[in-house]
């Protein structure tokens, strides 16, 4: 029987027999790492606002060849507190496969279960180039905590220019409020550099997003700093 895992694990698959490793030159085969904060209005994923009020966003990225790593986390003044692992393998014509887990951190870390787990796994394959990217998402398991269904499914494109983005998602499960597969993201980002000083530029982000499927529309800004072994 035809079902979204059974195409999603034909994807990874497909994707997967396109690696050879000896297609990534030496250089591109060093290791790095980056440290980032950034500080948002409000904090807007795949058309739906999580928590509430201002959300401060930590996290730290390792890469090393064709693998990154990294823990990304998220949190406002109201107790809203997520913290998210990654692995992604970037494949050759700009295809990238990863897997990542959301953990919603109001639930214990070793709860997986479907019933009351904070845990939701997302397996991931995208494809990016200079001025388009396509994503699609699937999350493995039901995560009674974190609120996925198992098999929800999300994809979505964006259209790139010199100063901002254009973006459509559509979902399903925890994605849309009814579950059913509809668009529950529009949006457009923009980004611009504040410099502060002869070397050091600040970036500010924008984000305008409307969900169709709840009627909402969110607008947000944001500040970001980094820095790692390759500034």
């Amino acid at each position: 029987m035809f079902s979204f895992r059974s195409l999603f694990s034909a994807l990874l698959l497909s994707a997967t027999a396109l690696f050879h490793p000896p297609l990534y030159s030496q250089e591109e085969k060093s290791s790095s790492w980056t440290a980032s904060a950034d500080l948002v209005s409000s904090y807007i994923w795949r058309g739906t606002r999580q928590g509430n009020g201002p959300h401060l966003q930590p996290g730290v990225e390792f890469s090393a060849g064709p693998f990154t790593g990294g823990l990304w986390s998220t949190f406002d003044l109201h107790g809203y507190k997520e913290a998210d692992t990654y692995l992604a393998l970037d494949l050759p014509a700009g295809f990238s496969i990863s897997l990542q887990d959301y953990w919603i951190a109001d639930y214990r870390w070793t709860d997986f279960s479907a019933e009351s787990g904070g845990h939701a796994l997302e397996a991931t394959v995208e494809y990016d180039s200079e001025h388009v990217s396509v994503f699609a998402g699937y999350i493995l398991n039901e995560a009674g905590g974190a609120g996925s269904c198992g098999g929800d499914l999300y994809l979505e494109s964006r259209f790139s220019f010199d100063y901002f983005t254009v973006f459509m998602g559509a979902g399903n499960g925890w994605h849309t409020e009814e579950g059913r597969f509809t668009v529950c993201s529009i949006g457009l980002d923009i980004s611009a550099d504040l410099p502060l000083a002869e070397r050091f530029v600040v970036p500010l982000t924008g984000q305008v997003v409307f969900n169709p499927d709840s009627d909402m529309i969110f607008l947000t800004a944001g500040i970001s700093v980094s820095f790692g072994n390759g500034d």
